[in-house]
Formats: C-alpha cells, sequence, structure tokens
C-alpha cells in the first residue's frame, strides 16, 4: 500500500533563484533575480500558467546549476515529495551506464548468461540489456501502472523475436531488477541501492520513497515519489554529463548510450523519450505515429531528452539551452508541445485554457489505472 502524502493549500510562487525559495507554497515568493532576463521570465511564467489552467501541480527551471524559477499551485507544495510514476524508468539507464562502467553487465549481453532459467528459451535466451531498457525485448509488456513480482517478470510470455517490436510497460523493468539483484548479490544490494551508492548520494538526491512489490523488491518501472528539486539534480547531473563538481561519477560514453533513438521507436532511447512532438499517448505496439506538429515546429532541440511518466510527469532536459525543467500534475489535457513552446518561446501557441472544474484531471481512483505514455490501441 502506499503512503499518503500531505497535501497544500492552492498557491503560486514566482521566480526565485538558487535554492533559496520557500519551502510552502502559500508562503510570499520573492522577487525575480535581477540576473534573469524579464522577457525570459515571462516566458516561464507563462508556461506555468498553462500548466496551472491545465491541472498541473509544479513547474521548476534550473538554469546553470540554479534554481532560478518554481511555481507550485492546484495544491501542491514545494516540499511534498510526488509520485513520479513511470518518470522512475529513467533512473534505470543511469543504473545500467554505471553497471558497465563497473564492469557488472554490458549493453548487447544476454541477460540468459545471468537469467539462467532462460537459457534454453528460443527468444529469450536472445534478449539482451539493451533489448529490455529499448523496450524491444520482445516479452509481453504487461499491464501499465501494476508492475509485477521480480519472479512473475521473468514468467513473462515471449510474444515477438527480441528486437522487432516495441512495446511499452513495466515488465522489461522488473527483469533488469532481477538481473541487476543476481549482478549484485555478493554486495547484497538491489538496483536502487546500487543507484544510490553510485549516483543519487554522491549528488546529494533524495528519494522519499520508492514503493516495493509483494515481493519486497524496488519496482523499477514507477516506484519513485521525489520533490522537483531532487528530481531536477538528477537532471542536472544527466546535463553534466554524468560529472558533479569535480567527479566523474559515471562515464559519458555510456550514459551517452541512453540518448541514442531506439531502431524500432526513434522517439525511444534507453529508458529515456527523445522527443516531446511524438505523440506519446497514442504509441501502438511495433511503431510510432507521427508528430501532429508540422514539420519544422518541433519545440524542443534535437540534443532534448526527458523523462516521462502518468499525469504528465516530466524531467525535461535541454542541453543547447543549459536548462533542466521538472513538470509536476495530475492532468489529462496538458501538451508538451504548448508547454515548451511557451517555456522556450520557440512557436506561437494557443491560449492558456480557462480552468473548467475537473475535467483536466485524472479520473480518481488507484494510482496507476491508466498511463497517457502507454500504448494506447488505435482509435482509444
Amino acid at each position: 500500500m502506499s503512503q499518503t502524502l500531505p497535501a497544500a493549500p492552492l498557491a503560486f510562487l514566482a521566480a526565485v533563484i538558487a535554492f533559496t525559495a520557500p519551502t510552502r507554497a502559500d508562503e510570499p515568493a520573492p522577487a525575480a533575480p535581477a540576473a534573469l532576463d524579464p522577457a525570459e521570465l515571462a516566458r516561464y511564467r507563462a508556461a506555468a500558467d498553462y500548466s496551472q489552467a491545465s491541472a498541473g501541480e509544479a513547474t521548476l527551471v534550473m538554469k546553470g546549476g540554479r534554481v532560478v524559477f518554481e511555481a507550485y499551485y492546484n495544491g501542491h507544495a514545494a516540499d511534498t515529495p510526488h509520485l513520479l510514476a513511470s518518470g522512475t524508468k529513467s533512473f534505470s539507464g543511469a543504473i545500467a551506464a554505471a553497471a558497465v562502467e563497473d564492469g557488472l553487465l554490458t549493453w548487447d549481453e544476454r541477460v540468459a548468461a545471468t537469467l539462467v532459467e532462460w537459457k534454453d528459451h528460443p527468444q529469450k535466451s536472445r534478449i539482451t540489456v539493451r533489448h529490455l531498457l529499448g523496450l524491444t525485448s520482445g516479452l509481453d509488456a504487461g499491464t501499465i501502472g501494476r508492475p509485477p513480482t521480480y519472479a512473475d517478470a521473468l514468467a513473462a510470455r515471449s510474444k515477438h523475436e527480441p528486437g522487432a517490436r516495441f512495446e511499452y510497460g513495466p515488465v522489461p523493468f522488473q527483469v533488469f531488477g532481477e538481473l541487476m539483484k543476481r549482478k549484485l548479490a555478493a554486495k547484497k544490494e538491489n538496483a536502487v541501492d546500487y543507484l544510490r551508492r553510485r549516483v543519487l548520494d554522491p549528488i546529494d538526491c533524495r528519494v522519499a520513497i520508492w514503493r516495493c512489490g509483494a515481493d519486497g523488491n524496488p519496482q523499477l518501472p514507477s516506484g519513485a515519489f521525489l520533490t522537483a528539486r531532487e528530481w531536477a539534480k538528477f537532471g542536472q547531473w544527466l546535463l553534466q554529463r554524468g560529472r558533479w563538481g569535480d567527479r566523474q561519477l559515471v562515464a559519458w560514453e555510456q550514459l551517452a548510450e541512453c540518448l541514442k533513438p531506439g531502431a524500432v521507436n526513434r522517439a525511444y532511447g534507453l529508458s529515456f523519450w527523445l522527443r516531446a512532438d511524438a505523440d506519446l499517448g497514442r504509441i501502438t505496439e511495433g511503431a510510432v505515429r507521427r508528430p501532429s506538429r508540422r514539420s519544422g515546429e518541433s519545440p524542443t532541440p534535437d540534443d532534448f531528452f526527458m523523462a516521462a511518466g502518468k499525469g504528465k510527469q516530466r524531467l525535461y532536459v535541454l542541453p543547447a539551452r543549459g536548462l533542466v525543467v521538472v513538470h509536476f500534475a495530475d492532468s489529462l489535457s496538458f501538451s508538451d508541445g504548448e508547454f515548451l513552446s511557451r517555456l522556450l518561446g520557440t512557436a506561437r501557441p494557443t491560449p492558456t485554457p480557462a480552468p473548467s472544474g475537473d475535467s483536466r484531471k485524472l479520473p480518481s481512483g488507484e494510482e496507476g489505472e491508466a498511463d497517457p505514455e502507454a500504448p494506447a490501441p488505435a482509435g482509444d
């Protein structure tokens, strides 16, 4: 059962600098920092206004390693950890990159060398780490928002040849969790312990909660809760190509593998989304439908990447702009393109929608019943 997290009064915060922001959403906001250009600040406000009107809950912008703008609204507070949902998946890319550097695995090794129960299976015996994290393993990827136990993930049926089809779901990440658990058995660590030791602790990134399944193992597809500022630290570390201070925590050569477009789905790398103009809610098994925007109107530069989760949780990393942006929401109507167009000033956005009840929020019910980043049946 998930832990209940506190809510906060409805409020909006203006721009702030460094790590001097008020910790509660109902405290007065300080004046905008002098170093921030007024036009730039206006763009960030416009993006946050759009988010607030679309059932968003937080917008945070980090530039040059400093928080230059943050806003919390619709009941969320700066110090309240938020479920990242499928945004959690991208931590697995960092885990794998560190493990490759440490000699624990290689991107293209067959996981059956460790998951020996797969060694005689005609399809599973050929699945690689790259297949798992690129969501092209051929396994039945499972029900969105319902991570199976590690044992059940290993028992998932094989539907396709490895590398032939893209299928979004929790099973491949749970398989990766079991793979790392066995690789780390000598140290008595699991994948999250390893992530903390190799990356999160050195960058002082605090995970408030990481859900575990009925088997006691951490849920790698969707289990993490962080505040906006903590998630932004992870994004800043990625923007800095794996370096923190004077330490190269993970070689960029390995992290960069996560950001190469997949052979089947060019909008997805290894645990990261690489385009914001792809219609993530209409990803079908095996292919990605074309963006709705006309060619040349993408709101993001070519080096853009993001972690994305249900309800429009987003960690945007824009290296060319030196920006890391965190977005929290509980929304069905939020558009990445509209938000980023306002934030970057790259296209003329449509007017900010006026709030109208709760129509833009996700339906009530147990978390994980639906995931807008998941494959959707045609016409759904």
